[in-house]
């Protein structure tokens, strides 16, 4: 190993060691944090010898895969194991050294994550079969420890970053996956920043050229509005100075996307976001308050994410002001609630449905295929509706009163026969407003009929409604014999 090398890798495994002190350290006893840390020295050793000699398509020695997926686990609060299992989740699968041995030596729970990020393998099964039984493999262990799908998001961005080697086709395949799939399961688990990178390399891959003009525009912009957005952020800071706020101003610049293709037309209005950080709520609300002051809002624009999180946790306030010539997007949240916004389900505090995520899984394991990717996208996608009693319902976008009655309870799904929308009587293939209020008329008997899976877009109703109408053919077969 060259030396350039060997100082980059100690200065990946000395920032690794310090980004678990300083998220774990206050809350370990001494003793279980050297153990934490010696485990973690042993890791690094057992990868390192594992994968000696290995080479990447890049030429690139290949323990520097694992060790670059370790850290990128560790910038987003990431445990001891977690980061144990990231330097070893290629071991089993490329090296002799087996599922067995790891268990034996770093326990249980490495084990288990480590074969959570090790894909299938037999003879007996074609390359098609073998990618769905390691989706469903992947997706059963996430039910069980949500950190497996974490891992492989960190796995497979390190893989589109370094993806240039493989050919355009392998290149494609990887790309068009990570879409389909990773992205929408990032956004379940609220890493909207997550999903949003991951969503913005597979995108450069499938679409080189695009992405291309859409930096020069965005770069384009970036020099022309340069002068007008430090004089704003100057005007904002001098407001919240003035009320003695403690903040901090953030730039961000939309990722490549189709939808931000779309809008390079609107210019700053749909590229750029104004990000400001305060201490408390009450502070954001504050801070609000101060800049509608400042800059006129736009009607119609304000979305208060504080009071009510978004189906993936995501909470700040949004709204667009008009800034002198200027129309901006600005979201103001807390730098706790920042934290939760880029890192979500990991970052300590962090209010995780983990049940909706668990019902999610099983429904599309549940499913005709290997994974229903068409239901995954449209449920990353949502509208929040209510019951009679005033709880808040999360359905995917385009759900119908249907897909509500089946999210209740699976019976009141089959014996449905109408809905009251906002109190007035509609059909159960209505669909569904963000904010609408729904209830529920029921039938004596199920009336489930075939057109039923044309009305309903969820996993759960669509599984439900196949399963009833395959247990009626079967009853009508019985009958007959």
């Amino acid at each position: 190993m060259v030396k350039a090398e060997r100082r980059t890798e100690q200065r990946m495994v000395n920032e690794i060691m310090e980004l678990l002190v300083t998220h774990y350290g206050g809350g370990l006893t001494e003793e279980d944090l050297d153990q934490g840390i010696e485990a973690l020295q042993r890791a690094i050793e057992v990868a390192r010898k594992s994968h000696e000699g290995q080479l990447r398509k890049s030429g690139e020695p290949y323990f520097f895969h694992p060790l670059r997926v370790a850290h990128r686990a560790a910038r987003h609060w990431m445990d001891f194991a977690s980061i144990i299992s990231c330097l070893l989740h290629d071991v089993v699968e490329d090296t002799p050294v087996t599922l067995g041995e790891i268990e034996e030596q770093f326990g249980e729970e490495v084990a288990l994550l480590v074969n959570g990020l090790t894909k299938v393998a037999t003879a007996e099964l074609s390359r098609e079969a073998l990618k769905a039984e390691t989706y469903r493999k992947t997706l059963l262990l996430a039910i069980e420890d949500v950190r497996v799908l974490c891992l492989k998001f960190w796995d497979r961005m390190d893989n589109l970053e370094t993806i240039s080697a493989l050919n355009p086709t392998k290149q494609a395949l990887i790309a068009t996956e990570s879409r389909k799939i990773y992205v929408p399961l990032a956004r379940h688990l609220g890493m909207g920043s997550v999903a949003t990178k991951m969503e913005a390399l597979s995108l450069r891959i499938l679409y080189p050229s695009r992405a291309e003009r859409y930096q020069r525009v965005v770069r384009a912009l970036q020099m022309q509005s340069g002068t007008g957005l430090r004089k704003i952020r100057s005007n904002v800071s001098q407001a919240f100075d003035h009320q003695k706020l403690s903040f901090a101003l953030r730039d961000r610049w939309r990722r490549f996307s189709i939808a931000a293709v779309r809008g390079v037309g609107r210019g700053l209005a749909t590229l750029y976001t104004l990000e400001i950080q305060v201490d408390t709520t009450m502070d954001a609300y504050l801070a609000l308050g101060v800049l509608h002051r400042l800059y006129n809002p736009i009607p119609g624009k304000l979305r208060d994410h504080l009071t009510v999180p978004s189906q993936f946790g995501y909470q700040s306030l949004k709204t667009s002001v008009q800034a002198g010539e200027y129309r901006l997007r600005v979201e103001i949240t807390t730098r706790k609630l920042a934290r939760f916004n880029e890192s979500g389900v990991l970052t300590p505090g962090f209010e995780f449905r983990l049940d909706n995520f668990q019902d999610l899984m099983r429904s599309l394991l549940e499913g005709e295929s290997a994974i229903d990717t068409a239901s995954l996208r449209l449920a990353s996608a949502s509208i929040q509706v209510y019951t009679p009693h005033g709880k808040i319902c999360t359905l995917p976008e385009g759900s119908s009163a249907l897909d509500f009655a089946f999210v209740i309870h699976e019976k009141l799904g089959l014996y449905a026969w109408r809905a009251r929308i906002n109190g007035q009587t509609r059909q159960l293939k209505t669909r569904l407003l963000d904010g609408d209020q729904v209830q529920i008329e029921r039938r004596e008997a199920p009336g489930v009929l075939p057109k039923w899976l044309d009305w309903a877009v969820t996993p759960r109703a669509r599984n439900q409604i196949r399963r009833y109408l395959r247990s009626r053919v079967q009853d009508g077969k019985e009958s007959l014999d």
